[in-house]
């Protein structure tokens, strides 16, 4: 009887009975499962997460032990003596900034920054759309988040996950789960989130105006901007080094023409791999504890202030830059600077066409689009130099 009694004590059943708020949490991972299955809400990453939801919050399992990363340090003691499971072993990727880093590397070889290098001005969009991670910053402090913890949600309105998941691990990683669902959630609802404050901000007669045709960029160009980027960006925030210098290797290996093996891995096999490895890492973070509190609905909120605000930002920009040049811009590219890439490209040229169905902006979009890339990591070595 003993055996037995040890045997039903070990089953989930029983242990669920300490921790029922983990079925609450099981529910919460099936639905975000549903939305990446069915509404094909980012399932390339927000499926994993779920999973990896699903896989943390099932009773006595011990798969991931968020006091080996109390504090911000990595109980290595733990590991030493053989009591860590499978996510404590893959969460180390995220913990050490690993995975993010590799992601922007086969980012970097799937961009083409050839729109921006012909019309510079557009680095000044992507630049403008990164007022939605300062604005929420500065409101999620007035609403009693200290600053590391405010600087990572605030970079939700980059609408960059990687980013977004790089910074909190290293300033906040116990909001990494809440953060991580917000990132991936509203990326998947740009095209509704965008257009009705796109139009709210512009006239018809704005919307509908025509670009001039981009010039040709030679291949010189090309190879050159990815590596002046590392170097200038990495002297003034030696702290977004990591994340600007694999996006731009990443782009110096598409660009370059002579190491066409190693661009298809980045872009394929290892982007793949490590899209599992971190998204079953990040989705592992979400315990009930740390997921089922009043932070976690105002983290969620405060994602769609800084996603609006982004948008609001490059839209406003593109209209003052207006008053002053010669050469007409369409503000609807101006939204395209957060770095959903290229989904809020596709969204300027859709609403445009709406307008004009003989407007074609989505070339023009994509220079504020890949600038938002750059300017999301940017944002991140400001806030990790403020706050890391």
């Amino acid at each position: 009887m003993e055996a037995i009694n040890n045997f039903l004590e070990s089953t989930g059943f029983y242990r669920i009975t300490e921790e029922p708020l983990q079925l609450v949490m099981i529910g919460i991972a099936c639905l975000l499962m549903f939305l990446a299955i069915v509404k094909k809400f980012e399932p390339l990453l927000l499926l994993p997460i779920a999973f990896g939801m699903l896989l943390t919050n099932l009773p006595g399992a011990g798969m991931y032990h968020a006091d080996f990363f109390a504090g911000g340090h990595v109980d290595w003691s733990q590991f030493a003596a053989g009591n860590a499971g499978l996510i404590d072993i893959l969460y180390l990727g995220v913990k050490l900034g690993i995975y993010p880093s590799l992601i922007f590397l086969g980012v970097g070889t799937m961009t083409d920054f050839g729109p921006l290098i012909a019309n510079p001005k557009s680095l000044l969009l992507g630049a403008a759309a990164q007022l939605g991670i300062f604005l929420t910053y500065i409101g999620a402090t007035l609403l009693g988040f200290t600053g590391p913890e405010a600087s990572s949600i605030g970079i939700i309105g980059g609408a960059d996950g990687p980013t977004a998941i790089y910074t909190t691990a290293l300033l906040a990683p116990h909001l990494l789960g809440p953060i991580a669902v917000a990132a991936y959630s509203y990326m998947a609802l740009v095209p509704v989130i965008q257009p009705p404050i796109m139009k709210l901000l512009t006239t018809k007669e704005e919307r509908r105006i025509k670009m001039k045709q981009l010039r040709p960029v030679s291949r010189q160009e090309r190879i050159l901007f990815p590596i002046i980027v590392t170097i200038f960006v990495s002297f003034v925030l030696p702290s977004a080094a990591p994340l600007i210098g694999c996006l731009m290797l990443g782009n110096l290996f598409r660009e370059c023409g002579v190491v066409e093996r190693l661009s298809k891995t980045a872009q394929n096999e290892l982007m793949n791999i490590v899209t599992i490895f971190l998204g079953v890492s990040v989705g592992a973070t979400a315990t009930a504890k740390n997921f089922l509190n009043p932070q976690t609905l105002m983290i969620l909120g405060l994602g769609v202030v800084a996603f609006s605000f982004g948008t609001g930002g490059g839209v406003l920009l593109a209209k003052l830059m207006n008053v002053f040049s010669k050469d007409k811009v369409n503000p609807l590219i101006g939204s395209a600077g957060v770095s959903a890439v290229p989904m809020a490209a596709r969204v300027s040229q859709v609403v445009g066409q709406k307008e004009d169905p003989s407007n074609f902006l989505l070339m023009h979009a994509m220079g504020p689009n890949v600038a938002g890339v750059i300017g999301s990591a940017v944002a991140a070595g400001v806030l990790l130099s403020l706050f890391g």
